[in-house]
């Protein structure tokens, strides 16, 4: 068994000789960057990756990406991926979907995927012209369930730690209606009684129906510990995944219920957490967080303060900056992070820089408190599809700023208004959902989009993640 510090030395080891292959079969002329897409509840990352790739292949419409707008940009394919042993993101099944006879919104991803688009462009210094006049920079789209990325704080809590948060988050509405059974189950048991499998089974199958309600439930809730338990990937039925929280302190006695759960709940840290940090997490570059801060707004309050909460925890994976003692051995450094408010487009234009801010706010007490060490972090408001348009219309002598496309459950184009946003995620007293921001069909006709699907600012995201890579 190796402790978790050798744990840290080996895994680096092992990136160190993975990075040094890369490096000799890449050739002078190719740079490799891997840019991690994950995403809280329904912030639509399926979409954005597929938008992504083809704004990428067809280059029609990026006049804010540097390497495009000013000439240099020459052509895009897609490439065989470096990890055979992750499943493809099946890029041209998505297209299909948006852009077919009866187009809707992709079929969800489950787990991890990967896809890598080559980009072959001019560069801009004039050094590198002269050494290279022609390069190629090879982009590994890595999409994972943003539930992974909550879960790496999980390797700096104790059982005991995560059992109380955990617990305490339960017992507070919504979550204390979504978890009476699961809880009810608590009460029943004894910690320090020998464990029988059937019970740890019973309770882990409680706490996993608890999540999944959780994750269906109208408040958007978006916090989701452990991950796997909604996510399992490869894992479902595992016997990894059958522990839960419990209360109180831990029994000193052996072979028992508690002692059982903590053991489990170390296997996971150690064989699903550490295994996603070191194999996937820890080799990226670039990161990108999608959050639906419309669809927290249309929740309410739980689900505004659920978000961030989220938010907060999904930070904490990039507190390893320069000053690390491993970050020489890891080898690689998530650098730049790009925090996106999804779905833009359900708004009129003149509100996206509110829609901006106010996820500024949610991540800005987070922020301040972590030493990013040379790491960029950026919020920003996109819609990797627009399928709305803004009209002004007149109501009662007044001009209003609408939004005009074709609501989800309906067939034909309608404007709306949808409502302001707030300045901050304070609710008005005595309305809990005061918010209505609707959702809306992909639009027609975008078999016929030669120039990539019509997005907002997906090029400016682009241009902080990639833009340094093009030059």
């Amino acid at each position: 068994m190796r402790v978790p510090i050798f744990n840290d030395l080996y895994d680096a080891g092992s990136r160190l000789l993975g990075r040094a292959g890369d490096l000799v079969s890449g050739g002078i002329l190719e740079q490799d960057v891997r840019l991690g897409v994950t995403g809280l509840r329904r912030a639509g990352k399926t979409v954005f990756v597929t938008s992504l790739v083809d704004n990428l292949l067809k280059a029609g419409r990026l006049p804010f990406l540097d390497v495009v707008s000013s000439g240099r940009f020459q052509a895009s394919r897609l490439r065989p991926q470096p990890d055979a042993q992750v499943p493809r993101f099946e890029v041209e099944q998505r297209l299909a979907e948006l852009a077919g006879p009866a187009p809707h919104w992709p079929t969800e991803t489950r787990g991890i995927s990967q896809l890598r688009l080559s980009m072959r462009y001019r560069p801009n210094a004039m050094l590198k012209r002269t050494v290279q006049p022609v390069a190629t920079l090879n982009l590994d789209i890595v999409d994972y369930p943003g539930e992974w990325l909550l879960d790496l704080p999980l390797l700096h809590q104790s059982f005991a730690e995560w059992s109380a948060l955990t617990l305490e988050l339960a017992g507070r509405a919504p979550r204390d209606e979504l978890s009476v059974s699961w809880r009810g189950w608590l009460a029943t048991i004894d910690t320090a009684a020998p464990a029988e499998e059937e019970q740890a089974r019973r309770g882990a199958a409680l706490f996993t129906d608890y999540l999944h309600a959780c994750r269906r439930s109208d408040n958007l809730l978006s916090l989701i510990q452990p991950g796997r338990f909604v996510e399992p990937g490869d894992m479902a039925n595992a016997p990894l995944l059958t522990f839960c929280p419990l209360p109180g302190d831990r029994p000193r006695t052996r072979g028992s219920l508690w002692a059982l759960m903590e053991d489990r709940y170390e296997a996971y840290k150690s064989k699903v957490v550490r295994r996603f940090f070191a194999e996937h997490f820890a080799r990226l570059d670039r990161q990108i967080v999608l959050i639906d801060v419309l669809g927290a707004l249309n929740s309410g309050p739980a689900g505004m303060a659920d978000m961030k909460r989220a938010l907060e925890l999904s930070l904490e994976p990039f507190r390893h900056g320069s000053s690390s003692w491993l970050d020489w051995l890891l080898g690689r450094k998530i650098d730049r992070v790009l925090f996106a408010a999804t779905k833009a487009d359900h708004v009129a234009s003149h509100q996206h820089n509110s829609l901006r801010h106010l996820l500024d706010r949610l991540v800005s007490d987070a922020r301040a408190g972590i030493r990013f060490e040379g790491a960029q972090v950026e919020t920003m408001a996109i819609a990797a599809l627009k399928s709305t348009e803004t009209v002004v219309t007149e109501h009662e002598g007044r001009q209003l700023r609408c939004v005009r496309g074709v609501p989800l459950g309906r067939d034909r184009p309608t404007v709306l208004f949808p409502g302001e946003i707030p300045e901050d995620a304070d609710f008005p007293p005595g309305q809990e959902r005061p918010y209505n921001f609707m959702a809306f069909q992909p639009p027609a006709d975008l078999a016929r989009e030669a120039r990539g699907l019509p997005h907002i600012r997906l090029d400016q995201a682009m241009q902080f993640l990639l833009g340094d890579y093009l030059e």
